[in-house]
């Protein structure tokens, strides 16, 4: 059962962290501190949660990129607004998400969201895409 959910967790990890801007993921902030703690926590969270598929992992990355967002949690939000373009979700859509805080954060965590967003796209270089795209 552990090489199997190793296995989940490194397979889900590689199509989430890998790509895009270079990030350092809070597993190593983990790992600093206490190292079996840091693995659990990976496995529970990338291993068993993400790699389940009653969602696709665009639409949890949406979800966990829309909860982020509300909370106002940038430094995550970005790590996840990465990995959701790593994972193919539309930067239309993940832009509508954010929008749609308006009427349950406000507008400074919408504001914040799009920030957070634009210096992503810029990082992974896709920012004038986008841009030329919404005209």
């Amino acid at each position: 059962m552990d090489d199997e959910i190793k296995k989940r967790t490194q397979e889900t990890a590689k199509k989430l962290w890998t790509g895009g801007i270079k990030m350092d993921p809070p597993y190593l902030t983990w790992k600093a501190f206490d190292r079996d703690l840091a693995n659990d926590l990976s496995m529970f969270i990338t291993g068993n949660l993400y790699s389940r598929t009653v969602l696709t992992l665009p639409e949890r990355q949406m979800a966990a990129c829309a909860m982020l967002a509300a909370l106002g949690a940038a430094d995550e939000l970005k790590l996840h607004v990465n990995a959701a373009l790593n994972v193919g979700c539309d930067p239309k859509k993940l832009a509508e998400v954010f929008f749609q805080l308006a009427p349950y954060g406000g507008m400074p965590l919408v504001n914040k969201a799009l920030e957070v967003f634009r210096e992503v796209l810029k990082g992974r270089g896709e920012w004038e895409a986008f841009t030329k795209e919404k005209k």
